[in-house]
């Protein structure tokens, strides 16, 4: 959706203009936060994708979803494209890692759930910085390096 013939940077940005939602500065956010925000977006990256490749069942999509949004998942595709962070990047995957948590992942270990946590954080800022792009690259890459890519 185009407004005043403008395009939109990103599904936030859309989602900003359209329901009249205030910049706030990014530096403001906990990291759990932007762990939040970003775990729905990267779901979604991740059954976009799913349901990309077809029209199956319920529990079919399901299937080739969990895996993938699992916190054991998402660490080792943060340990996947962690050189490839920009030093901002970097910093706010630390400190999503770092945050401390009330709930711990089921079936994770502590340094799994943690750096899922970063790595969710990650997402987030991407997302709320309208840079969807520079999102789906990380996610692309991180897919890759867990051999993951085909599975999708």
């Amino acid at each position: 959706m185009e407004h005043n013939g403008e395009k939109p940077e990103s599904i936030f940005s859309e989602i900003r203009q359209y329901f009249q939602i205030q910049n706030v500065d990014i530096r403001t956010y906990s990291p759990l936060a932007l762990a939040y925000i970003g775990d729905g977006i990267y779901n979604l990256v991740i059954r976009s994708l799913v349901v990309g490749h077809g029209n199956v069942s319920p529990g079919q999509l399901h299937h080739h979803t969990s895996h993938l949004v699992k916190a054991h998942s998402q660490s080792e595709m943060m340990e996947a494209i962690q050189a490839e962070l920009t030093e901002e990047e970097a910093d706010y995957y630390r400190r999503g890692r770092n945050a401390k948590s009330p709930t711990m992942a089921k079936n994770a270990t502590m340094a799994d759930y943690r750096r899922a946590t970063g790595f969710e954080a990650l997402m987030g800022y991407l997302y709320l910085t309208d840079q969807f792009e520079r999102l789906l690259y990380l996610v692309n890459a991180g897919l890759r390096g867990i051999g993951a890519d085909e599975a999708v």
